[in-house]
């Protein structure tokens, strides 16, 4: 009897230390070890380090992310508005005093801010999930934030994705990057196959925006400010283009959403087409640009 109490105390000895391994593991792979800018356009964000890998989301040029791994030569795993991958080392410049100033969104409820980078610290705000920080820096795992009301302290950095801006729309172009590759269906609104105005539509919808199922429909939806030079956009903006041979008298024949750099992302009925991304400043696209939509 006392044989098998010792064994069973073993066992249970056994798989505590599992868990808290495990536990470790999981927090070491989620804290930041540095920070790096990205230096490619429409870069991809990999599930796996190999170009042959699936494409989480794409990136904007000089964009800051934090650093999770860098252990795989040619790579570094890296995490970005929610969105964890790899990207290639070639288009990443780390940065090496790990000092500088972006956004980040808070990923959980109740996350607090503290006077240091360690638990141990004193408290000096609480703040709730989705609520915008500057980070200015990382030290040690933790983020150097000001809060929006002037709060400066530290937060561990598994609790700040790291994001492009203060607004919703970087959120809206990751969520269209999802969908790169789709099929365009004649009609479609759904993950199973859009076409132009059910992309955007499906899209937008996501975010509580209510849009009709045609570009000329969006474009005179009334929604946001309308901006005509392409140089205004902003990431997330809806664009819009109007091809006279394609336009059936209507005052917009195309719709798609900006994601920086010049691009776009749309639902394209060309041979090549479905979800893509293609170039505003030159070409087709930049011929029938209409103008956009910033919400």
């Amino acid at each position: 009897m006392s044989y098998l109490a010792g064994k069973a105390g073993k066992v249970l000895f056994f798989s505590v230390l599992t868990a808290m391994l495990l536990a470790v593991t999981a927090f070491a792979s989620d804290v930041a070890i540095g920070a790096g800018c990205t230096t490619g356009s429409s870069l991809r964000l990999r599930s796996e380090p190999s170009t042959a890998s699936s494409v989480v989301t794409m990136l904007d040029k000089s964009v800051a992310v934090a650093i999770l791994d860098d252990s795989t030569d040619g790579w570094y795993k890296i995490s970005y508005n929610g969105n964890t991958g790899y990207v290639s080392a070639d288009y990443l410049n780390v940065d090496q005093d790990n000092l500088f100033t972006t956004y980040g969104r808070i990923n959980s409820e109740g996350v607090n801010v503290r006077s240091g980078a360690s638990t141990d610290s004193s408290v000096l705000a609480t703040i709730e999930a989705d609520a915008i920080v500057t980070v200015n820096g990382l030290v040690d795992g933790w983020y150097d934030v000001t809060c929006e009301y002037g709060t400066e302290g530290y937060i561990r950095s598994d609790y700040v994705d790291l994001t492009e801006s203060s607004s919703s729309n970087g959120d809206i172009v990751d969520t269209a990057m999802q969908h790169l590759g789709t099929r365009y269906v004649y009609g479609g609104a759904s993950p199973s196959g859009f076409d132009c105005s059910g992309f955007t539509m499906y899209i937008y919808g996501q975010y509580g925006y209510s849009l009709p199922h045609t570009a000329t429909g969006q474009w005179q939806s009334g929604l946001g400010t309308r901006v005509y030079s392409i140089s205004e956009l902003q990431p997330g903006d809806l664009v819009f283009f109007n091809d006279p041979s394609r336009n059936a008298g209507k005052a917009c024949s195309h719709v798609g959403i900006y994601v920086g750099n010049g691009n776009h992302i749309h639902s394209s009925s060309s041979r090549s087409g479905g979800v893509i991304i293609s170039d505003l400043t030159s070409g087709y696209y930049n011929t029938y640009f209409v103008g956009g939509i910033h919400v």
